[in-house]
């Protein structure tokens, strides 16, 4: 398994002055909404982890950083979340493209994601 981010994802209503911001502080280049990540703009950050900025996708999500850390075997990654005491809320959602699979695991209050590249 990876303990390593792959993805880090900010949900806020204001995603361009957030990218505005990494950009001017971080010097981040942010690429154009992807669909696929639920119109996220997507910057590279040094070592190759992502950070994806994006709008809430419903009514209920409010402003929030999220966590994705790689894992090899997203279903053995999502069980072991589990019988560690983790609700799952999503379970091995196939992202569009080539972005793979992912699953978010709720646990002291924080939603923490999992994700599995192709």
């Amino acid at each position: 398994m990876h303990a390593q981010p792959h993805y880090l994802e900010i949900v806020t209503p204001d995603v361009e002055t957030v990218c505005a911001m990494y950009a001017e502080v971080h010097g981040l280049a942010f690429d154009a909404a992807d669909s696929d990540l639920g119109e996220a703009r997507v910057a590279v950050l040094p070592g190759g982890s992502r950070l994806g900025i994006r709008a809430p996708l419903r009514d209920d999500e409010g402003p929030l950083w999220r966590i994705y850390l790689r894992v090899d075997d997203l279903e053995r990654a999502t069980a072991a979340a589990r019988e560690a005491g983790g609700e799952v809320a999503l379970d091995g959602i196939r992202l569009g493209g080539a972005h793979g699979r992912i699953s978010i695991v709720l646990c002291g209050g924080v939603e923490h994601g999992l994700w599995q590249l192709d």
